[in-house]
């Protein structure tokens, strides 16, 4: 029942926009997209035992960095290997001790397979009819959106989040 649901969801939203979503944060508090209206917003798959787990570093400066016209939301995601097996207190708990991370995190959730979240099903298809490419290869992905929710950028796991790669979208 759950897939059904999803499946429906997420068929319904893939000709809306990512202000549509709204999903439920480590904390057990709703993040609605729609709040990040007027805002930049990158959306990176995280995990907490992943070679590139150095990386919430990196996504915590540009946060506070940016934070006037950037909003970055993590979605922990145990779809490589494993890379996140805690529970979404284990997480929580995680990413604030060992990275002080303040920005957003959703609860967990699956970025590709059958059980894909619909957010992730409607950010993929947004980057296969812009002819992007697909950055859910691994952990630490990336999807930038603008100001209006469009998508304008995708950036594989391995692009490091203060990269000019990024940064050159945000000046």
């Amino acid at each position: 029942m759950k897939l059904l649901t999803m499946a429906l969801l997420s068929s319904l939203l893939l000709s809306g926009s990512i202000y549509d979503f709204e999903v439920a944060g480590l904390d057990g508090n709703p993040i609605a997209f729609k709040q990040f209206k007027g805002k930049k917003i990158l959306i990176v798959n995280t995990a907490s035992r992943c070679g590139l787990t150095p990386q919430y570093e990196g996504l915590e400066k540009l946060y506070k960095q940016y934070s006037n016209k950037l909003v970055i939301v993590g979605f922990p995601a145990n779809n490589f290997m494993g890379q996140e097996p805690g529970s979404n207190s284990e997480i929580k708990a995680f990413c604030q001790k060992n990275y002080g991370v303040s920005f957003p995190m959703a609860e967990k959730i699956s970025v590709k397979g059958n059980d894909t979240h619909p957010l992730y099903t409607y950010l993929k298809e947004q980057a296969e009819k812009k002819g992007m490419d697909n950055p859910v290869t691994w952990n630490f992905g990336k999807f930038l959106l603008d100001e209006n929710g469009e998508l304008i950028a995708t950036f594989p796991p391995r692009t490091e989040p203060m990269s000019e790669s990024i940064t050159k979208w945000l000046k």
